[in-house]
């Protein structure tokens, strides 16, 4: 049974939520074209740290709203949780992206350009997810979408390990080779990771919710 309100449920927390999902999906196509079109690195890196600053003030925003707001549209666990989730996407984005600078990388590896893929499907299915929030009705169609990004999750999973065995493969003798790609093929993984956990807090909304 529906919980009774006298007032209505903050809508703005809808807004910020898709505010973060777009941006979260700009950050991950910045990157991917990072990887893609690996030209000027430096300045293509300076914009995905842009979206990391606009998601921190995204999340910013949500937490503020949250103390002030009577009645939210969900529990309060949820939306901080929600949140958080995407900031923590666009946070390891930028961070794979600044290894490739600090690394200085010649050009990105076909397991690179594969996961930079990942990331962007699995932002693509985040950013759908968010704008099914607003209406009550559509909250279960969120559920097709939290499916795919598990699957997309596993699909990276399988990536990264077929990327570290190339590296044990090729790179064994080059510990630098070795431990920069490592890393960045560590980061990229842990993206899609996150996402994974953006579905985690959604899948609980729509049981709880729908």
């Amino acid at each position: 049974m529906a919980r009774f309100q006298i007032l209505p449920a903050e809508t703005k927390f809808y807004d910020w939520f898709e505010k973060g999902g777009a941006n979260l999906l700009e950050a991950a196509r910045l990157f991917k074209d990072l990887v893609d079109n690996y030209d000027r690195p430096e300045s293509k890196v300076v914009h995905i740290t842009e979206t990391e600053r606009k998601g921190d003030f995204v999340l910013h925003e949500i937490n503020d709203l949250l103390h002030t707001t009577l009645i939210t549209p969900f529990d309060q666990e949820e939306i901080r949780a929600l949140g958080h989730a995407i900031d923590d996407v666009v946070d390891i984005i930028e961070q794979a992206a600044v290894l490739m600078i600090l690394y200085k990388i010649e050009k990105p590896t076909d397991e690179a350009h594969g996961l930079g893929e990942l990331i962007v499907r699995c932002a693509e299915e985040v950013n759908t997810s968010m704008t099914l929030l607003r209406d009550k009705k559509l909250l279960s169609k969120i559920h097709t979408h939290v499916v795919e990004i598990n699957r997309l999750e596993r699909e990276a999973d399988s990536l990264h390990r077929r990327a570290l065995e190339n590296l044990i493969a090729n790179h064994r003798d080059n510990w630098f080779e070795f431990m920069r790609w490592k890393e960045i093929y560590e980061k990229m993984e842990d993206a899609t990771d996150l996402c994974e956990d953006i579905a985690d807090v959604l899948q609980t909304i729509v049981l709880k919710h729908s």
